[in-house]
């Protein structure tokens, strides 16, 4: 428990950078080389300030020849996300890989899937319509159940919203999650015909609250910024030199068609005023002594905390190992 937060506000999270990174460096260049016994990293770029600072990083552990960084569009991707990936890459000295996963993502069904789902809501919906989901339920001003609505748009540009029933949640959640396990599973073809380990992005919001799928985004072999919140990811942008056109680029999904930010999509509060509760919830702050540092009042920040204490609780789950019946001894350290 912290007892002398005063003033309580964002200043609790700002960090020696260089420090930080050093400390990474060195972390990247012993868990791969000691730990994990592999030659580098690969890490799929996408354009975001996660995968950019972690690539930043691990070419400064290891050098861009140690470092495979592929760029994954799909149809539906945003070119904004390959053009800034393209940018960071020749910034760091990388010649990306490309693969565009549309043909397999349909092969496998992704967007016949999701969009079956969706016209059960919207039967006319079609070829050249957009869609996202997003939260609904209002975190701040009462207590709510969380639930999802879906917002489609017309070739002509009409929007409609309807709150999703769980079962249409559901199948469009598991059709969009292929994108992000079939990312993961082209990281890792790479990485076993190189010998090389895969490097995860998840910041400490993401980590801790959830904001992963299993078996994809969430998959890894190293996590090197999962300790650092997402505002102390950006200091570490600007600390690193990433270019400043994905430093201000507003943190987004890139998975649904419409423009959709992760506070619209998850955390139903800005980034930076959930780092602080997260820092406040975890270190036993009160809802009283947070409410001033976060410019809102005591019982949202109530509201905030309990939000928090599930979406940890749901992370946990997807963190775990896969659950046996009974224990198996394995000692690796002689492998």
């Amino acid at each position: 428990m912290l007892n002398d937060l005063h003033p309580f506000d964002h200043r609790m999270l700002e960090m020696d950078c260089a420090a930080a990174a050093r400390e990474i460096e060195e972390s990247i260049r012993r868990i791969v080389a000691v730990d994990l016994r592999r030659q580098g990293i690969v890490l799929g770029v996408s354009g975001g300030i996660d995968s950019a600072v972690c690539a930043t990083l691990a070419v400064r552990a290891l050098g861009p020849d140690r470092c495979r960084l592929l760029l994954m569009p799909e149809k539906e991707s945003s070119p904004d996300s390959t053009r800034r990936g393209r940018l960071l890459c020749a910034g760091l000295g990388v010649e990306p890989v490309m693969e565009n996963l549309t043909a397999s993502l349909t092969a496998m069904g992704c967007y016949e899937r999701r969009d079956s789902a969706i016209r059960r809501l919207f039967p006319e919906y079609g070829a050249g319509w957009k869609q996202k989901i997003g939260l609904a339920g209002g975190l701040l001003d009462h207590d709510r159940v969380n639930y999802f609505t879906i917002t489609v748009e017309s070739p002509d540009g009409e929007r409609q919203t309807s709150r999703m029933p769980v079962d249409v949640y559901l199948d469009v959640v598991a059709a969009t999650n292929l994108k992000q396990r079939l990312r993961k599973t082209t990281e890792y073809t790479h990485a076993d015909a190189l010998n090389y380990a895969v490097l995860g992005t998840p910041n400490r919001l993401e980590y801790e609250l959830g904001f992963f799928v299993r078996g994809g985004d969430g998959l890894a072999d190293l996590k090197p910024i999962a300790h650092l919140y997402k505002s102390q990811v950006y200091q570490m942008a600007a600390y690193l030199g990433v270019p400043e056109d994905i430093q201000s680029q507003a943190p987004s999904t890139d998975t649904y068609t419409l423009e959709q930010t992760q506070e619209e999509f998850y955390y139903a509060l800005p980034y930076d005023k959930l780092d602080l509760a997260l820092f406040a919830f975890g270190n036993g702050v009160s809802a009283d002594d947070a409410a001033a540092g976060l410019g809102i009042t005591a019982e949202q920040v109530r509201r905030v905390y309990k939000d928090i204490a599930l979406k940890r609780r749901t992370s946990a789950r997807i963190l775990r190992d896969a659950l046996l019946v009974q224990p198996v001894d394995v000692d690796g350290s002689d492998a």
